[in-house]
């Protein structure tokens, strides 16, 4: 079942001499459940194409459609909404709130869309991330694993329709790295949750379904590899 669809999507930055073509004309469909890979150098448009699906930043033209949901038809309140309830985050420097605790930041994208926490969930969460004992924790007490442990479990507490994770274990060790992308492939497997990693390591993108290679904002390859 088709989850995502991209639609001959563009985004350019500014005008004339100095335009850049971040997206050109990219279109692809990512099936539910389905951990995918987006590689490619730097500047290539990685980053670009992960917040235009995530409703951060809108293109110049093109669509996206999450589970037959047109998202930038909606008007900028409605994509507010969209990406507290539809879209889980995880960037590379974990973005956690200092003042706040592991299980208050867990909980954020709730309390944010005013609604009560799932205490079942967040106890499942901090179960799967293996930081029941860090619940009470704030980020400066917490090793860079842990933080981004807890922002996973962030992402991961509304259930969202697709898992966005931009670089990461670019900010982590090679042991701290694998465990992150093991947990992620466990809530691929467990919840089947469909999660988009943009990555630059090749090793991690071979642990995904699917290798999307992007170069000079196009589709240079897409591949499946066969694990799932």
């Amino acid at each position: 079942m088709e989850l995502l669809k991209i639609e001959n999507l563009c985004k350019t930055y500014g005008k004339g001499e100095n335009e850049v073509k971040a997206l050109d004309n990219v279109s692809f469909t990512v099936p539910k459940g389905q951990m995918t890979a987006v590689i490619g150098p730097s500047g290539s448009g990685k980053s670009t194409l992960l917040h235009v699906i995530g409703g951060v930043e809108r293109p110049t033209s093109g669509k996206v459609f999450l589970d037959g949901q047109d998202v930038y038809a909606q008007n900028n309140k409605n994509l507010a909404i969209f990406r507290r309830r539809q879209v889980g985050l995880i960037y590379q420097f974990y973005n956690l709130i200092p003042v706040l605790s592991a299980e208050e930041n867990i909980t954020l994208p709730s309390v944010m869309d005013g609604r009560k926490p799932d205490q079942e969930r967040l106890e499942q969460l901090l179960k799967l991330l293996s930081i029941e004992e860090r619940r009470h924790h704030l980020p400066s007490q917490l090793s860079g694993g842990q933080q981004q442990r807890v922002s996973i479990g962030r992402a991961l507490f509304t259930s969202p329709q697709i898992i966005l994770a931009d670089e990461p274990t670019g900010n982590l060790d090679s042991k701290n790295s694998a465990e992150i992308i093991s947990l992620l492939r466990q809530s691929n497997r467990e919840f089947d949750q469909t999660i988009l990693i943009i990555t630059h390591d090749e090793n991690i993108a071979l642990q995904c379904d699917r290798i999307i290679t992007i170069s000079d904002g196009k589709i240079v390859r897409d591949v499946t590899t066969g694990i799932k």
